[in-house]
């Protein structure tokens, strides 16, 4: 899986143990009292500093702590009859989950997914059949609520075995809708989810809101120690060659249009460039916003220096691109694999062939 749902974790090991240090809980308004004892009551209107937490892990900026305290929480003013609903402790995750609750009234245990969405969670074993089961233990659920039913996320059903935790805690699993803000029509249902609420979609609001992680690796601080060091080296070449420093500046800007290319327009552009593999996908845009830039330099048709910059930008392109695979919902690990054999040896061809022809362009 990509970085994109979270912090990275759930390797094997030692068993694990929830050592974070969970920061004030602000989104919490007061308690609630039941025979476990008190429940603290979540906010269901998002602040203005949660929208600004979401911006930044949006960015790929402190996203590995971003966490909610696992346990169990209410809504409004849940009594023993009250819906419960599951999710994992990634705050974007409890943020989309309550945000959609206002007017209702009901139980919202908070499974430790270490962190990481419900669906990346479920995937990598974290969000899973013990982890429920040991959430709904040490919640005491069954001391707060009459019933036995557990509203469990769509996309975590890969790690949850439903008949085991029936098993194990007395408590059924009913699969809610894949979409946080179709809580309110499933709940309305009396928890009849239809088959509108059970389809994935990617539309291109989901694959913009994956966007900002994509290009983070323009800001991560490899990538800024890299610039610095090639703004001093063409700082120093203007001092040897002007034309190789200016060469070596065009050769940059074209990089990282390669990158925003791949990482930032293929997501958003992805149902409408010709071909299913994203690779060649980040290919063909990196291809047509290298080739503008560089004809627009150029005045017209390149040479072969301008044509190393395109082929070489569309290897660029096309290898970041890739790494988009592991936020899709059309992939499998399977096809990742298949994909990355066949298109790294072209896209290091590319590479070479491109370098290759910018440095005719030099000497010729």
């Amino acid at each position: 899986m990509s970085d994109c749902c979270g912090p990275s974790c759930c390797g094997g090991g030692a068993p694990y143990v929830d050592d974070y240090d969970y920061p004030a809980q602000p989104y919490v308004d007061g308690e609630v009292f039941t025979f476990a004892g008190a429940v603290p009551r979540l906010r269901t209107e998002l602040s203005r500093a949660d929208r600004s937490g979401a911006l930044r892990v949006r960015l790929n900026v402190g996203r590995n702590d971003y966490r909610v305290r696992p346990g169990l929480y209410a809504v409004g003013e849940p009594d023993d009859a009250s819906p419960v609903l599951v999710t994992g402790n990634y705050k974007l995750s409890v943020d989309a989950v309550r945000s959609q609750l206002g007017g209702y009234n009901a139980w919202l245990l908070v499974a430790d997914s270490r962190g990481v969405n419900v669906w990346c969670a479920a995937g990598k074993g974290v969000f899973s059949t013990e982890e429920i089961v040991r959430s709904v233990q040490v919640a005491r659920l069954d001391q707060v609520v009459s019933h036995q039913k557990l509203v469990l996320p769509q996309l975590g059903a890969t790690g949850v075995a439903a008949h085991e935790v029936r098993e194990r805690t007395g408590f059924s699993v009913v699969w809610g809708p894949v979409r946080a803000d179709d809580l309110p029509t499933f709940l309305d249902a009396g928890m009849k989810a239809t088959a509108e609420m059970r389809r994935v979609r990617f539309d291109t609001r989901d694959r913009a809101k994956l966007v900002g992680v994509e290009l983070s690796v323009l800001w991560r601080p490899r990538t800024l120690a890299w610039v610095a060091a090639g703004v001093a080296a063409l700082l120093a070449l203007t001092f040897v060659s002007a034309p190789l420093a200016a060469a070596g500046a065009i050769a940059a800007i074209a990089a990282a249009l390669a990158v925003v290319a791949g990482a930032g327009l293929m997501p958003l552009l992805m149902p409408w460039l010709p071909g299913r593999t994203f690779s060649l996908k980040g290919a063909e845009i990196g291809a047509v916003l290298v080739g503008a830039f560089v004809i627009a330099l150029a005045g017209g048709i390149p040479g072969a220096g301008g044509w190393g910059l395109i082929i070489a930008g569309a290897a660029l392109a096309s290898f970041v691109a890739m790494n988009f695979t592991g936020s899709s919902t059309f992939t499998s690990p399977s096809g990742v694999e298949w994909e990355m054999r066949r298109a790294i040896p072209l896209q290091i061809a590319g590479a070479v062939v491109g370098v290759a022809l910018m440095v005719i362009g030099l000497v010729a």
